[in-house]
């Protein structure tokens, strides 16, 4: 049998948090090692358990999401873990959300997602892979990427080539390899061998890191 996915579900909000934890626990490959009812609890338990995917609602007292995220994905990568960090949001548009991404999380999840929304987020983020929907990438990471214009950014794209930069662009717009491949007129093989020299270029951890460096360094801009 596969290695089941370990979980842990953290949310103040007692009835979300054990619905979810509820939902996710009738899948042979999922398994419930945990909940929290606060950031500080999910962060002492993802120590104790090593998660493969925290479920966090942004929105906590205390630690928030945010903090409970950085300081669980830090502490998972200096013992040599691979912890990913899923964000629970209300509205689809949350202040936090720009600031989630550079703290690390690989997708945002709403609290009224469908329990096959709820399940295909665990699966690709466990996967390592980035759950950034089209309209998350266009209204929440440009919104408040348009709110942080005067930072620095944290890397520079002069390494890439041309093709890189396009299929950066891509990204950035919230398009699936399949949609970038179709677009560009090349196969499916190419834009993940783009994909893999861009990330290692610029030091990319997942899509999610990738949106940030575009609108950083200007290569997208927010719409007015």
């Amino acid at each position: 049998m596969p290695q089941r996915i370990r979980t842990l579900v953290a949310d103040d909000q007692a009835v979300v948090r054990t619905a979810f934890a509820g939902l996710l626990a009738t899948q042979p490959d999922i398994e419930v090692v945990a909940e929290a009812e606060d950031g500080a609890g999910a962060v002492q338990l993802a120590a104790e358990h090593r998660p493969d995917v925290v479920l966090l609602d942004i929105r906590m007292p205390g630690t928030n999401g945010i903090e409970a995220a950085r300081a669980i994905l830090d502490a998972s990568r200096a013992s040599g873990g691979t912890t990913k960090a899923l964000m629970l949001t209300t509205f689809g548009l949350d202040e936090y959300v720009y600031e989630a991404l550079a703290a690390g999380a690989s997708g945002f999840l709403l609290k009224d997602a469908t329990f096959p929304e709820l399940l295909h987020a665990v699966r690709v983020v466990a996967a390592g892979n980035a759950l950034l929907s089209p309209e998350i990438t266009q209204r929440m990471v440009a919104e408040f990427a348009r709110q942080r214009v005067t930072v620095p950014p944290r890397r520079s794209i002069e390494g890439l080539t041309g093709r890189e930069v396009e299929v950066l662009v891509l990204i950035a717009r919230g398009l699936s390899n399949a949609e970038i491949a179709e677009h560009l007129t090349i196969t499916d093989h190419t834009v993940k061998t783009h994909i893999n020299r861009l990330f290692a270029k610029l030091d990319l951890r997942d899509r999610a890191q990738a949106v940030i460096t575009a609108y950083e360094t200007g290569l997208v801009r927010p719409a007015p």
